[in-house]
């Protein structure tokens, strides 16, 4: 991208963890406007310190829910998620992804959701 062009999309990639920080095993969490969603590395684990070329296979695993339950407390049945390859451009194809699931979702994220519902 430009950089005098500024990005108009809601989620945009600064707001995540660095793509390194996703070797320490720690997914990230976030909500805009009624979506919630999360980025981690498939498998969860700190790999930070085994060389590259024996960490084995992994994956960025991106996952969107309505508010208002965090994501170990909410019906997986209300999530939905996508795999991207685990490298810089699957990190950029995810955070398309989260602002294609909410432009194209936008109605549903928009519903006043209440814990006491």
């Amino acid at each position: 991208m430009d950089d005098n062009i500024q990005d108009v999309r809601p989620i945009q990639k600064h707001t995540f963890f660095n793509f390194n920080h996703y070797n320490y095993g720690e997914a990230f969490f976030g909500s805009y406007k009624g979506m919630r969603y999360r980025l981690a590395r498939d498998p969860l684990a700190n790999v930070i310190f085994i060389p590259v070329d024996q960490r084995g296979e992994a994956k960025l695993v991106a996952t969107v829910w309505p508010e208002p339950f965090a994501y170990g407390q909410t019906d997986p049945s209300k999530m939905t998620t996508c795999e991207f390859e685990f490298s810089e451009d699957g990190f950029d194809q995810a955070v398309s992804w989260f602002n294609d699931q909410y432009m194209q979702r936008i109605d549903e994220w928009s519903l006043d959701h209440s814990i006491l519902d």
